[in-house]
């Protein structure tokens, strides 16, 4: 395989980490400056036969078109940033095209994904809160994230959606609240905290809140008919059954079925690392992706876009 990145940034790096440590050969592409292509440069890229698309959000349409022919494409999320895109990205040959919602590859999708083996039952109630303060560092001011013309929901769309692909993709959303959008740390023109609440198809709610202008926070909770799933200071637990009565026959906290000892930072190196790799795999034994991952990955990116 001859391998191309589009972009150098941070996120890059940590793909370019997980080639070096397969020992998988790569070239790195960047324009320059915005619109200006280095004609040797580019025809280097497309002599590559995988191409990663980890570039601003707002340039993910032109490589997909431009270089979608015979390529296995690797593409950051969200796929695109306006639904005008979104119906031209409908148009184009899918099979070899895959979008990195590597959050589907995470301890808690496991668990989600195999919430019957639990008993835990139909989900009713979620709430989740992914906090940290970028946007309080000097760096912030400017990065492309806080660029509007680059990052027109800022981290609604770059943390939010993650969350929103994954409830989706397990749960179906049938109608989004408009989400609330505000830039409290005033650094750029873009968004530094969101939050939205979902509706799901078998009327559960699911509020998520994210923010660049807070402490560090990483908690999830999930309520189901029988049980519960809290994601909380490195440590993911699983309760249940729902009836659990003391001695006098009040209700009390479900019995701990298992807990699982995570470290974030690990998790979402590794959540991402399998995902990379089952793009890999799949590029080297020359096979189509599922439709159901490019069906859904446009889906989310639809509702991520709906209350334009």
């Amino acid at each position: 395989m001859k391998i191309g990145i589009i972009g150098n940034g941070n996120h890059s790096k940590r793909i370019q980490k997980i080639l070096q440590r397969k020992k998988i050969n790569f070239f790195i592409y960047k324009p320059k400056k915005p619109k200006y292509f280095s004609c040797d440069e580019y025809k280097k890229l497309k002599n590559c036969n995988v191409i990663f698309i980890v570039s601003p959000n707002n340039s993910h349409l032109y490589y997909l078109e431009e270089l979608n022919k015979n390529r296995y494409i690797f593409c950051e999320k969200p796929p695109v940033t306006s639904l005008s895109e979104l119906k031209r990205l409908k148009k184009i040959n899918h099979k070899k095209i895959y979008f990195n919602f590597n959050y589907r590859f995470s301890k808690i999708s496991e668990i989600l994904k195999n919430s019957p083996k639990y008993k835990l039952g139909n989900l009713l109630y979620a709430n989740i809160a992914i906090t940290h303060g970028l946007a309080l560092k000097n760096k912030y001011k400017k990065s492309w994230r806080s660029d509007k013309k680059k990052c027109k929901k800022g981290v609604y769309e770059i943390i939010s959606i993650h969350y929103i692909d994954l409830i989706n993709f397990y749960y179906n959303i049938i109608k989004i609240n408009k989400p609330k959008l505000i830039n409290h740390s005033r650094f750029g023109t873009s968004f530094d905290t969101s939050y939205v609440e979902l509706n799901l198809i078998n009327k559960s709610i699911v509020n998520i809140f994210s923010s660049y202008c807070s402490p560090y926070t990483f908690k999830l909770f999930f309520l189901f008919k029988n049980g519960v799933v809290k994601k909380e200071d490195n440590k993911i637990t699983i309760q249940g059954p729902a009836i659990n009565l003391d001695s006098k026959g009040f209700f009390k906290s479900p019995k701990i079925i298992k807990q699982i000892k995570t470290d974030d930072k690990k998790d979402y190196e590794e959540s991402l690392k399998k995902s990379v790799t089952y793009f890999l795999n799949c590029a080297k034994k020359r096979i189509n992706f599922r439709k159901k991952l490019f069906s859904k990955s446009l889906e989310s990116n639809e509702i991520l876009l709906k209350n334009d």
